[in-house]
């Protein structure tokens, strides 16, 4: 038996995974780490402890499953996106911690940007807006504080990447510095028609270009393992940033297919096909994935909300409203609506299709009959609420009405959380039997790279549901409660006027 290993580094927590040739999890392995909150909108990461928790976590896997190295015939990473890394390219050390794709650090700066009028360059170049969210502003704004670094990235002593770099850098002991094109796509530095780095940009956000990584196919053998790290030489063959990976597992391979990851955040991805389509309503455009053997590049949409999972997290951590997640379905479903009340979980600005940095957190409609109870369910229906205003503007942008939404991610298995996004969003939401999709969609890459499936229309049967959640809500109803889920957000976003 052939197996992959799958390196799924995340937000929270470090993950390894190993496939079968019958894309069954064999092992999985899973270790949380440090988050940093130096100040109110900063997040950071100690890129050495998100390193050593990956290792961890791949020798954990490997013994729990009883698989050797000898029978792990590929790798696959994939990764938080953003996530701004530097080290030392002599000693591998992080320059300081890495500034994680949530931090807001950056407002300012990119208000000062903008202020310069190359908006349509950048919008037109990369397919992105002009925000914190994006690595090349992270990487300013260190440059900005730390002079220093910045005459030391001028003299090739620096080198910069996102995490899925940073992995494959202590992979290989230093010897492959490269990204694939759907991470390299979400820097701001990318041009997406080439997949390239741009010296427009480079010039534009004052970052030199030695400091980059390579940028390779997302599927098809780009580097090797060091022996020394994990006993052989063994192929890396894909790399995808998360919201990528996870489109590629749920097989949602032809334009027009459209999938929801529910992670810390939540992330909409439509795919486009072979042509970038800039948005008219505030989404992002982006590169999915480039196989080594083809030309072309595949393209989605995408929409960004910052707060999905993160929201359970705050109501089992900060309010101490249950000991764990799983816990706030059978909470919310104590109750029948939400009584009136609707939380706006804007704790770190709003993402698609708002893009306010300023906005915050806002609960409105509290009476003294609201129980917790009602909150969990606000919570829950928060995060349905976000994701339909990105996929009316989905929906909007391709000129064509969803038949479906594949969904996955931790709180996919919240059977009330999928009913809600049903009937909040007017579509099927089909949860397949397998949601370890980021995990799988990165080992299908690393799979077809290396012979383990012969085509994707392979991969496409090993898909199966698990169950399909229909819209049973009124369309009355509905608009009545997107009317005051708009109400609500526009609370969140006077805050502090």
């Amino acid at each position: 038996m052939r197996y992959i290993l799958s390196l799924d580094q995340g937000t929270t927590s470090s993950r390894a995974l190993l496939f079968d040739e019958n894309a069954q999890v064999v092992a999985i392995a899973q270790e949380e780490f440090t988050q940093y909150y130096p100040q109110p909108g900063w997040v950071e990461h100690d890129a050495n402890e998100i390193w050593q928790t990956t290792l961890r976590c791949i020798q954990e896997v490997l013994r729990k499953s009883g698989v050797t190295v000898q029978d792990v015939v590929a790798i696959g990473v994939t990764n938080q996106r953003e996530t701004s890394v530097l080290w030392d390219r002599r000693t591998g050390q992080p320059l300081g911690k890495a500034i994680v794709w949530q931090d807001r650090r950056t407002t300012r700066l990119c208000e000062e940007l903008m202020a310069r009028g190359q908006l349509d360059m950048i919008r037109g170049k990369t397919g992105l807006r002009l925000d914190p969210y994006f690595s090349a502003t992270k990487v300013m704004w260190r440059f900005g504080n730390e002079p220093r670094l910045r005459r030391k990235a001028r003299a090739g002593r620096v080198a910069f990447g996102t995490i899925d770099s940073w992995l494959i850098w202590n992979l290989t002991a230093g010897k492959a510095h490269i990204t694939d094109v759907s991470n390299a796509s979400r820097t701001l530095l990318c041009d997406l028609k080439s997949g390239q780095w741009d010296d427009e940009l480079l010039a534009f956000f004052q970052i030199p270009k030695k400091m980059l990584p390579r940028i390779v196919p997302s599927m098809g053998v780009v580097a090797h393992t060091r022996p020394s790290v994990l006993g052989r030489a063994i192929p890396i063959a894909g790399i995808a940033g998360d919201q990528q990976a996870a489109m590629f597992g749920q097989v949602a391979l032809q334009k027009g297919s459209a999938k929801n990851t529910y992670g810390t955040g939540a992330f909409l991805l439509l795919n486009t096909g072979d042509t970038p389509r800039l948005s008219a309503h505030r989404l992002l455009t982006t590169a999915l994935w480039r196989d080594a053997r083809v030309e072309s590049m595949q393209y989605a949409l995408e929409g960004s909300v910052f707060m999905a999972g993160a929201v359970v997290q705050w109501l089992r951590d900060g309010l101490q409203f249950f000991q764990s997640a799983a816990e706030i379905e059978a909470l919310a479903a104590q109750v029948a609506d939400n009584g009136g009340v609707y939380l706006v979980p804007a704790f770190v600005g709003l993402g698609a299709p708002h893009w306010d940095s300023e906005a915050r957190g806002t609960m409105v409609g509290l009476t003294r009959g609201t129980t917790r109870a009602h909150i969990a369910r606000a919570a829950l229906e928060g995060i349905a609420f976000q994701c339909a205003e990105v996929l009316s503007a989905m929906q909007l942008d391709a000129a064509t009405e969803l038949t479906e939404l594949r969904v996955d991610g931790g709180a996919s298995r919240n059977n009330l959380l999928l009913q809600i996004q049903a009937d909040i969003s007017g579509v099927p939401v089909i949860r397949p039997k397998n949601t370890e999709t980021t995990g799988l969609g990165v080992a299908y890459m690393a799979g077809l790279a290396c012979g383990v499936w012969r085509s994707k229309r392979v991969i496409q049967e090993h898909w199966q549901v698990d169950r399909v959640f229909e819209p049973i809500m009124s369309e009355d109803q509905r608009f009545s409660l997107m009317n005051q889920w708009t109400r609500a957000v526009g609370r969140a976003r006077k805050w502090n006027m």
